[in-house]
Formats: structure tokens, C-alpha cells, sequence
């Protein structure tokens, strides 16, 4: 499931709103309204009569604390009585700690500190609490204020939209209920219905070195505290760089509340823990869609929603900005919403979707059941040529809440001469005599069919494909595999290049046969359809061997122009680069690596059924394990398959972590648990190289491990073994089992590994994964092995062995299982134990059969270390 987000920032907003009660920006002024209340927000002005000098005045958020040492500030006008910004000019200076190492190196790839500690000329704040009043000991009159209003007016106006959608979330609360008059000027009768644990601060600050850069503390945020920059890369393309990002002892968000954190626990470690409850869920979508080829999309959907927290009054949606919005009503009644596209430098910007904020009538009861409904449309398809469709905004063409489970029902309207699949099973109906419509679809008008799919569980994300496909069937067992692709390939595929076959120079003249000229046969994804359901059948039935049952009743196959692919619950989004025959991918002269990695395609998006759609991650810091599993997943068929294939794969992972790319080497983008964050001017291709290529390692690190602890005991040895049964997968299986229909956090997986983990394999007597998830999950080291000073001494009917193992290029405190094996008559090499490497040293002292003279260290190259060509 490949997710990959290129985010364009500029520091300038220019972004427009939508807004559901008139097509423009309701006059200053406006009563009755959160339009009116947002416009506010939105276009807050300097106010002339609040100009102050400033100075030695403070703002402390935890782990942020910037001080204004001298110049002058001026507060926001009034929004609803409350003073919601300020702009300030002078010297400052911003101080933030990150919590725990990863932090640091983090920030530090950035900035070149493990803190950040800079120095500020101006900044812009913006903030829905108390920030007013913390200045206010630090204020004085000052002079020339209409001067200094004229000069940053506009400035802190044009910043005000970044965080006007975020204030509204808290000061809508203050609305009054239906039926009651309400100015977005006036003072609130009960201020007091704000929540203290409501807090937000965004500070943009002007650096004296580091140019402009954002710092965050958002109290609703998973991760409260951030920091970050828009950046352009090498190559121009800009990206929004988030240096740190972190959460916070809960007990500093409730006042309420007391600390249960002990000493010695890391703020890191207590993520879960401080991670928000979420306000409202949505259980179930009913969706009816018009599809009309080639742009356009008219959706009417019904969300059933339950209400967590009471008080509630705006509920935050994602959806994309290229629809048009037109009616959200809630229990039948018109409510009023915000459909905003996401602002640069925001928090809805990196996470890359647009926002709908929907404001009811008056605030919620806590176990509340609301039904809203909203209808919009609008040209989120495009044309790619040869009967296929590129159906933008995947994620984002239904109102949704990031990946949560829920029921869907969905029904398409489309034209006739299209195949229409969607996530779900296909309703059954009776056809007409000699029609067989494609999957899902029933008579309807003679130009339009009709096509309904529910989902046969709770799942994550839904979605459709469309185009004019070719079907093609295997089956896995009791599971249909269906592959759609059609005859061509999109316009932008790119062409084969005409081969030249020169006359033989050794044949007589009168028998040379003149140049040829070959081109090559297009690309036809169809007549390729029959052995991409083979393939992808073959894997659903090795996976349901091993980690359980497929999740669904089928599994739908479907080309999409690009190069990118999307395994969704039941439906698979495969690139047409998938669909091609050995001959066309040689044509392409794809080297041989990438070839491999073209026809596991298909395997790899088939996994995501069970890692990334049966059970689903907790946050970004989690999402490694469904690319990291489902690619593994894939490459452990392939090296049954193909052993020698599957080592080339894993040899290119580990150099694509060191190839240097214009200074920088992926590897050094950070660890698996920074998610997205990886995706950055620093090192654009990070995510791939570390979710994908180290994520894959740190599994097949996990396998081997146990495989040689289990190789030791009784029946030991690799012939015969059942596969479906060795210890890395009797632990999917029962992470599969214990989370299936949930999200899984990267501590939880561990620990499912850790619960049989054998003594061999416990670091320091404990039967725990810590040293693994603190030194390679959450480290980026790959380390040199080397073996020094090693002695035989026999004993009996054994040869006792003893040395150091040298642990070069990781951090002091890298604890890493080293495989050792034997080497006895024949050249035979005979597995002779697991060796911790804990630090720079490691003695060892290992029992091997009689007559050994030679030790090798990880002969199977199952360790993530150094490419062998960086070794001295």
C-alpha cells in the first residue's frame, strides 16, 4: 500500500475557503453564523490601540519556552471578546528540547543542534488561550503604533487563514444554539464553556539563521509539540520538513489530572498513552455515487456517527478540496459547514487532505447518535487514455476520519462500456437473458448501470476503480481473484525503444541480410490479466496458510495509470507496470532487481489484505509495519520460490540506504517509527528506502533469529520444516488473530514476538524485545561485523570457541544477535549459537563439534549491516 506525498508549501497563504452558506466570505459582521465566526478568524487585523513595547516577557508550552527580550508586539483585534494573535519585531529567542534521542537526531539532521535554540528578528503567533495574559507583565506603552501597524498589517492578516479552521474548533463551542442571535463581534454570555485543556500556540518565527520556521503546541494534536520548515530539495521541489514531533505527559493537559509517569519512563514511550480520545467516530457510510466518465463525480453520503466526548460542536472531516460541497445536514435539519483546502505550513497540509468542518446546531451529548448527510461533486477523474481512468483523491472522495473502521454500503451509477469495482462484495441480481454485466452491476437505464458493494466487515477505507477493463479469474481456494486491466496502456507509458539488428559482418556480402529494425509490440495489460489472478491466487493461498483465513469473499485486481500501487480491503489499484509479460519489461531494459520487484507487485499489494487492512496501524510512527509485513510477506513466498532472487532484493535494500544522493544518504533520513516524516528536502527518497527497504530487513532480522533458535531444537534443520508453523509465523498469526479488525502499535507487535521468545534470545535474562526496538527500529545504524582474535581449544568431543565480535558504525548502546556458525569437514558450516553484540565489544565463548578450525559470522547475511563493499 504505497502512500506517497510530495507536499508543495509556500510560506505565503493563498488558499480559498468554500463555505456552505455562500459561494464568498460573509461580510464583517454577519450575525448568526459560523461563517461569520471563521471570516473573523480568518482576516483577524492588528489592533492600533494594542501596541506595546515588550520586554523579558515569556511563553512556556512544556518543552517550548521563547522569550521576548526586547522590541514591540501588537495583540490581534477582538474575536468574540479574546484576543487571538500578535505580531512582534525585536530580539527573541525560542528554545525547545526534544524529549528523547530519536528527537534529537531529528531535529538535529535540520538544524545541525540536538535542541533548538535560535535567536528571532519577528514572529507571528496565534493562539485560542491565555497567551495574551502571560504577556501583559511584560508590556509598555509604545510609540508610532499606527506606524507599526501599517507596516505588519498586512503580514499578520494574510497569516491569520493559516489557523483560522483549528480556532474554530474551539470557539465554536461559544455559538449560540439555534434559535438564539448571535454576532461574531460580541462578547459571549459564558465564556466559561471553553475547555481548559483546549490549548493551542503556533508561533512562525523569522530566525536569525535558520530562515522562517514553525513551532506548534496543539493540546488536541497526538503528538502535541512540532516543529518544522518549508524547504526546497536539491532537485526544487519543496517539501514541508517536520524537525521534532512529540507527545507529552498527559497529566500537563488536564489540570485535573495527576502524574502517573514514572522517573525513568521516556515522554516516547508514553505516546499511546497521551494520544487524545477521539471527540466522535464514525461507524457507518451509506454512499450513493454518479460516475461520469471522464471527470466528474456527484457523491450523496450518510454517515452515522456516535459522539464520544459531549460539548462537541465542530466535526472535523476529511475531504477533497477539487469537490464542491453543497448541503451537510445533520438529523435532517441544514447545518453549517467550512470546506477548507489545505493551508502550506498547516497541520491539515502535512497530512496532505482537505478539511470539512461541520458545526452543529448546539453542542453534544456524550453516547449521542447523529446522521449526517452531505452531497457534493465534482472532476476529482481524469482520462489517461486506453479505457483507463485516474480516480483522484483515493482517500478523500467520501467525508472520512483517516483510516477508522466502519461499514460501508455503496452504490455507483455509471455509463454502460465501463467496469466499475469497489471495496466490498458485490450485491447479487437477476440479469437480463445473455447479459453479464461486470462485477456488481445491475440493469439499469439503457445507457447506465447500476452497481452496489457492502462490506463484509468493518474496514478501514473504501473506494472504487473504473475503467474499460478485460476480466480474467483464479481462485485461492474458497476466494475468487478477479484481474481487470484493459487492452493498453495509459499515454504516458513510456515506449520501448526500437532495437537495431546490424548485418553480420562475418557473412559474404551477397548473403548479409540488410539492418533490421524491431519495434517492440505495445504493452497490452489484458492479455497479461490471466497470470497476474494466477500469481496474486498463488500468494493468497501461501499468506492464508500462514497468518489465517483471507479476510474477504474476493479480491479485485484493477489496473490504474501510474507507477504506483494500493492494496484496499477486497480491492487492489495496480499499476500498469504490474500487468507486464517478461518480454515487455525486458523491452523497458529494467535492470534485473527491478524486475523482480515489478512481478512481486502483485504478492505485496495481496499482503495488505491482512497487514495494513484486516489490522491497521495506531499512528505514523506505526505505519512501517504494514509496508515493512507486507513486502516481507511477499519476499518470503519468493524465497521459496527463488532463493537467489530473493537475496538480490534484500542486497539492493541495504544499498539503497547508503547510495548517496547529492550528499545525503537515505539512511540517515531517521528511523521506520518517523513515518512520513522521512519524506523530506533532507533525503526525498528515505521513505522508500527506510519503510520499505529497512522495515523489510527488520522482519526477516526477527525470522532469522528464531529459525536458527528453532533449528537448535527437537527435529532441527531446514529440510521438512513446516513452514506454517516455525515461530515468525505462529506469531503473525497470533497478531492476526489478537487485532484483527484494529490498529497495532509498534511496541504491541514486539511483544507478541517477545511472549515465546527463547532464552538464547533474551538480552540480559529478559524476556523482552527492548534492545530491538531501541536499537534497530528505532535506530538507523548499519554496523560493521567483524570477528577478532579466535581460539580453539578441544574439549572431549567438542572444540571450545572463543573471540570478540567487533561492532563498528552504531551507537554505544547497540545490542545486536549475531549468528555464528562452524566449519567442518567438507566446508560444511554447522549453526553453533547467537552471540549478543552489545557495544563496540562483545567477548563470546560457544561450544562447536570436534575439530572445528574456522568460525563464520552471519555466512547468510540475515544481519542489516554495511555493504560488504564499505568493509576495509
Amino acid at each position: 500500500m504505497r502512500i506517497a506525498i510530495m507536499l508543495g508549501i509556500c510560506l505565503g497563504i493563498c488558499a480559498e475557503s468554500v463555505s456552505g452558506v455562500a459561494a464568498e466570505p460573509a461580510p464583517r459582521g454577519k450575525s448568526g453564523t459560523a461563517e461569520a465566526l471563521y471570516f473573523e478568524l480568518s482576516n483577524t487585523s492588528l489592533d492600533p490601540a494594542r501596541v506595546y513595547r515588550v520586554r523579558d516577557a515569556s511563553l512556556d508550552r512544556t518543552a517550548i519556552h521563547i522569550t521576548l527580550e526586547d522590541g514591540t508586539i501588537a495583540l490581534t483585534q477582538d474575536v468574540l471578546g479574546r484576543i487571538t494573535g500578535a505580531f512582534f519585531e525585536g530580539e527573541g529567542e525560542v528554545l525547545l528540547i526534544p524529549p528523547d534521542e530519536v528527537e534529537r537526531k531529528s531535529i538535529g539532521l535540520f538544524t545541525g543542534m540536538a535542541i533548538l535554540e535560535e535567536r528571532f528578528t519577528s514572529a507571528y503567533f496565534r493562539f485560542n488561550d491565555d497567551t495574551a495574559a502571560e504577556l501583559k507583565p511584560g508590556l509598555r506603552a509604545a510609540d508610532n503604533a499606527d506606524g507599526f501597524v501599517r507596516h505588519w498589517g498586512d503580514t499578520a492578516r494574510s497569516l491569520a487563514h493559516a489557523d483560522a479552521m483549528r480556532l474554530l474548533v474551539t470557539f465554536g463551542k461559544l455559538l449560540p444554539a439555534e434559535g438564539r442571535s448571535f454576532t461574531a463581534a460580541a462578547t459571549p454570555a459564558a465564556p466559561a464553556a471553553l475547555d481548559p485543556r483546549d490549548r493551542m500556540l503556533h508561533a512562525r518565527l523569522q530566525g536569525v539563521k535558520l530562515g522562517i520556521f514553525d513551532i506548534y503546541f496543539d493540546s488536541k494534536a497526538g503528538e502535541q509539540i512540532q516543529a518544522g520548515q518549508a524547504r526546497a530539495a536539491k532537485s526544487g521541489a519543496v517539501y514541508y520538513d517536520i524537525w521534532t514531533s512529540f507527545s507529552i505527559d498527559p497529566a500537563s493537559l488536564d489540570p485535573n489530572r495527576q502524574a502517573v509517569r514514572s522517573p525513568k519512563e521516556s515522554p516516547t514511550t508514553a505516546r499511546d498513552e497521551a494520544e487524545p480520545r477521539e471527540e466522535f467516530a464514525v461507524h457507518r457510510y451509506a454512499i450513493e455515487a454518479e460516475v461520469r466518465p471522464p471527470k466528474q463525480l456527484n457523491v450523496e453520503a450518510r454517515l452515522e456517527v456516535d459522539i464520544a466526548n459531549g460539548g462537541v460542536r465542530a466535526l472535523t472531516f476529511e475531504l477533497s478540496r477539487f469537490l464542491q460541497l453543497q448541503v451537510v445536514e445533520a438529523d435532517g435539519q441544514p447545518v453549517e459547514f467550512i470546506h477548507n483546502p489545505s493551508i502550506e505550513g498547516t497541520q491539515i497540509s502535512r497530512h496532505g487532505n482537505d478539511l470539512v468542518v461541520v458545526m452543529l446546531p448546539e453542542p453534544t451529548r456524550a453516547g449521542q447518535k447523529i446522521e449526517l448527510r452531505f452531497v457534493y461533486g465534482g472532476e476529482v477523474l481524469a482520462e489517461a487514455g486506453n479505457g483507463l481512468l485516474y480516480v483522484g483523491a483515493r482517500g478523500t472522495w467520501y467525508p472520512n476520519r483517516g483510516l477508522a473502521m466502519a461499514d460501508f454500503d455503496l452504490t455507483f451509477h455509471y455509463p454502460r462500456g465501463w467496469t466499475l469495482l469497489a471495496t466490498g462484495r458485490p450485491m447479487t441480481t437477476s440479469l437480463r437473458p445473455g447479459e453479464l454485466p461486470p462485477a456488481g452491476a445491475m440493469p439499469n437505464q439503457p445507457d447506465e448501470q447500476t452497481a452496489r458493494w457492502k462490506s463484509e466487515r468493518p474496514i478501514p477505507v473504501a473506494g472504487f476503480n473504473l475503467g474499460k477493463y478485460v476480466r480474467a479469474t483464479a481462485q485461492a481456494g474458497n476466494v475468487t481473484v478477479e484481474s481487470y486491466a484493459a487492452v493498453g496502456v495509459e499515454r504516458e507509458f513510456p515506449k520501448a525503444p526500437v532495437r537495431i539488428i546490424e548485418p553480420d559482418p562475418a557473412v559474404s556480402p551477397e548473403l548479409k541480410r540488410p539492418q533490421e529494425l524491431v519495434v517492440p509490440v505495445p504493452p497490452s495489460p489484458a492479455r497479461n490479466a490471466l497470470h497476474v489472478a494466477e500469481a496474486t491466487a498463488q500468494a493468497v493461498q501461501f499468506y492464508s496458510r500462514r497468518f489465517g483465513p483471507f479476510p474477504y469473499s474476493h479480491l479485485a485486481l484493477t489496473q490504474m495509470p501510474g507507477s504506483e500501487s494500493q492494496g484496499w480491503p477486497g480491492l487492489v489499484f495496480l499499476s500498469s507496470y504490474a500487468f507486464l509479460s517478461q518480454q515487455e519489461r525486458a523491452d523497458l531494459h529494467m535492470d534485473l532487481s527491478r524486475n523482480i520487484l515489478a512481478q512481486q507487485v502483485p504478492a505485496h499489494e495481496a499482503a495488505h489484505q491482512w497487514w495494513g487492512d484486516l489490522v491497521t496501524w495506531k499512528s505514523y510512527r506505526d505505519q512501517w509495519i504494514s509496508e515493512g509485513l507486507a513486502n516481507y510477506s511477499s519476499l518470503m513466498m519468493l524465497q521459496e520460490k527463488n532463493p537467489v532472487a530473493f537475496h538480490q532484493i534484500m542486497e539492493r535494500y541495504r544499498q539503497e540506504l547508503v547510495e548517496n544522493k547529492n550528499g545525503e544518504l537515505p539512511k540517515d533520513a531517521g528511523p521506520v517509527t518517523l513515518g512520513m516524516r522521512l519524506l523530506s528536502s533532507h533525503a526525498p527518497e528515505g521513505y522508500e528506502a527506510i519503510s520499505y527497504g529497512r522495515g523489510t530487513w527488520l522482519f526477516h532480522m526477527l525470522r532469522s533469529m528464531l529459525l536458527d533458535v528453532a533449528a537448535q531444537g527437537p527435529g532441527r534443520g531446514e529440510g521438512g520444516r513446516n513452514h506454517a508453523e516455525e515461530p515468525f509465523v505462529l506469531a503473525l498469526r497470533k497478531l492476526r488473530q489478537r487485532f484483527e479488525g484494529k490498529a497495532v502499535s509498534t511496541r504491541e507487535v514486539m511483544e507478541i514476538f517477545a511472549e515465546d521468545l527463547p532464552p538464547s534470545l533474551r538480552y540480559e535474562g529478559k524476556a523482552s524485545l527492548d534492545w530491538f526496538f531501541e536499537g534497530w527500529i528505532n535506530g538507523t545504524a548499519l554496523p560493521k561485523l567483524q570477528l577478532e582474535s579466535v581460539k580453539f581449544t578441544p574439549k572431549g568431543n567438542a572444540t571450545m570457541v572463543s573471540g570478540t565480535i567487533l561492532q563498528k558504525n552504531g551507537t554505544e548502546d547497540l545490542v545486536t544477535s549475531v549468528p555464528l556458525y562452524a566449519v567442518v569437514s567438507g566446508n560444511a558450516s554447522v549453526f553453533i549459537g547467537r552471540v549478543f553484540a552489545d557495544g563496540t565489544e562483545s567477548s563470546f565463548h560457544l561450544s562447536a563439534p570436534a575439530g572445528t578450525r574456522k568460525i563464520l559470522l552471519d555466512p547468510k547475511q540475515t544481519i542489516l549491516t554495511a555493504p560488504k563493499s564499505s568493509y576495509p
